[in-house]
């Protein structure tokens, strides 16, 4: 996934998921602002912890792969 998809990634899960952002962001120790942000494409300060929390929440996980998978 481009870094700069995350945020949709996340809204769009969230939403299939039938959650709220405030219900999620409760779930996720976040505020609701701090989650709207994140689904806005701002994730400059929101960690790696965080975003896995919410991932995990929503049945995903971080994958990492090759940016070029014939350079592996």
């Amino acid at each position: 996934m481009i870094l700069s998809e995350l945020g949709k990634t996340i809204r769009d899960l969230r939403k299939q998921k039938g959650l709220s952002q405030e219900n999620l962001a409760e779930q996720s120790g976040i505020s609701r602002a701090t989650l709207s942000k994140l689904e806005n494409g701002y994730i400059a300060n929101i960690s790696i912890v965080t975003i896995n929390q919410i991932l995990s929440l929503l049945g995903y996980e971080i994958d990492i792969k090759p940016t070029n998978p014939f350079m592996t």
